[in-house]
């Protein structure tokens, strides 16, 4: 009988999170939410954008915003493996968060677009005067 869950969340660009003694977790998947405790038989999910709950070892609820991905349980082991990720102590402090990382993201998007912008603009000015040469 496996006693506990070791919870790892990953980015595209690094590791958000690792979590031993994890008691249980909740995830969404296409077909509603998705209940694993730690002798769950295995299994892979695709999840939806929401919120995952889990409860540490010490039984307090914990929760991250998360953006589509898999979720993969093996053994005593769940690996999520997501896009984007924001944890938050409550519910209250998770939304703030959530909304200050969507700014960001709209800034960052906002500054490549421009990015790009000068650099196809810079590409078509010098193929037009190849093109006169």
């Amino acid at each position: 009988m496996i006693a506990s869950i070791n919870l790892s969340i990953l980015l595209p660009d690094r590791a958000f999170l690792h979590e031993d003694g994890v008691r249980s977790v909740v995830a969404e998947g296409g077909q509603g939410s998705w209940g694993l405790l730690p002798n769950r038989l295995d299994c892979v999910l695709i999840v939806r954008p929401g919120i995952l709950t889990y409860r540490d070892k010490d039984g307090r609820e914990r929760f991250v915003a998360i953006d589509e991905g898999v979720l993969v349980k093996t053994g005593a082991d769940i690996l999520l493996s997501v896009r984007h990720a924001v944890d938050g102590p409550d519910l209250g402090q998770l939304r703030q968060r959530v909304e200050q990382e969507f700014q960001r993201l709209d800034e960052e998007d906002v500054e490549m677009r421009s990015m790009i912008y000068k650099v196809e603009s810079g590409f078509i000015r010098r193929l037009l005067k190849m093109r006169q040469s």
